[in-house]
């Protein structure tokens, strides 16, 4: 277990700027946005003559009805998910890029002859490499989003607070933060689940690949697709491509993207408003996953694949 820590650690120190400035410094941007779109606000009615102060704002919010307040709730859960959205676009693409050059750039570089000189086995390095994305760097940026989310509670409490209206009434009561939090860390197991496939296949593209993993990872699912589409396309044969892609080719290349495993078809389907967008964060609608045989069957061929990884880093020569 001490190696084995020590392996996630070694992992940590050599890509601490993605793992965990980047999430950071996106967090940092997403506040300055939001307080830029502030700033525009007040400039615009600063323009066009409006003060809220004059309408009495506080007086206002304090009158709203039980249904208002439940869609101003319901509006300030989402943005505790939305606010914080570009932290895990962020991650997705370290993720994708980390899980091909995990295993690449140590034959790249000879690197990996001092790390076989050592009393470590392959399947210790494939493991602290698949542990490092998938949970170690998820938990990474999760906090970092819980931080934003808050930060961004802050930041509005503030202002409202500056116009006389109350902030924890208005904003924190309304916005439940600590919840949203609590099922943010509880999407992370699920979450690893689900991007088994994704980085089972390109942890694989590094092991085996001599050169350029990226296109091999790119170009094997997709020239796939591409034939499946065209032998539809022909009628030559009756293939579901629209399957494919989804099941195959999306969940090879895609699936580390957070959030992936949501069922959206009610959104698409009967989208009624914010209520019916919010439930798709409840953890009862993401858990439901586990009950596909979409999550296991992916999760099994992920764990095969990072097997294949364990094989080639034995077997690949370094030369």
């Amino acid at each position: 277990m001490n190696t084995f820590a020590w392996l996630l650690k070694r992992e940590f120190w050599e890509h601490r700027g993605g793992f965990f400035w980047a999430p950071i410094i996106v967090g940092v941007i997403s506040l300055v946005l939001f307080t830029m779109g502030i700033v525009v606000g007040e400039v615009s009615m600063h323009r066009a003559n409006v003060d809220p102060k004059f309408f009495g704002m506080d007086a206002v919010t304090s009158h709203l009805t039980g249904e208002q307040m439940h869609m101003l709730g319901t509006g300030l859960q989402i943005a505790m998910y939305t606010v914080p959205g570009l932290i895990f676009v962020v991650t997705f693409f370290v993720l994708f890029f980390y899980c091909l050059g995990a295993l690449y750039d140590d034959r790249k570089d000879r690197s990996v002859l001092f790390w076989k000189s050592l009393p470590l086995s392959n399947l210790e390095t494939v493991a602290s490499k698949a542990v490092t994305a998938l949970l170690v760097v998820p938990l990474i940026s999760t906090v970092a989003a819980i931080a934003t989310g808050l930060a961004f509670l802050v930041l509005l409490s503030a202002y409202v607070g500056y116009y006389g209206m109350n902030p924890i009434t208005l904003v924190w009561l309304q916005a439940g933060p600590w919840k949203a939090a609590a099922q943010m860390l509880a999407y992370i197991p699920l979450a690893a689940l689900w991007a088994l496939p994704s980085v089972g296949w390109l942890m694989l593209c590094s092991a085996w690949a001599r050169s350029k993993p990226f296109l091999w990872a790119l170009a094997i699912p997709i020239g796939l697709g591409i034939m499946v589409s065209w032998f539809d396309l022909m009628q030559s044969l009756t293939v579901p491509d629209a399957w494919f892609w989804k099941n195959v080719v999306a969940r090879l290349l895609l699936s580390l993207m957070p959030g992936s495993w949501l069922d959206t078809s009610g959104i698409d389907d009967n989208f009624q408003g914010p209520d019916d967008f919010a439930r798709l964060f409840d953890l009862g609608n993401a858990y439901a996953a586990l009950g596909t045989a979409d999550l296991w069957i992916g999760a099994v061929a992920g764990l095969a694949m990072l097997a294949g990884a364990v094989y080639f880093r034995r077997k690949r020569d370094e030369g």
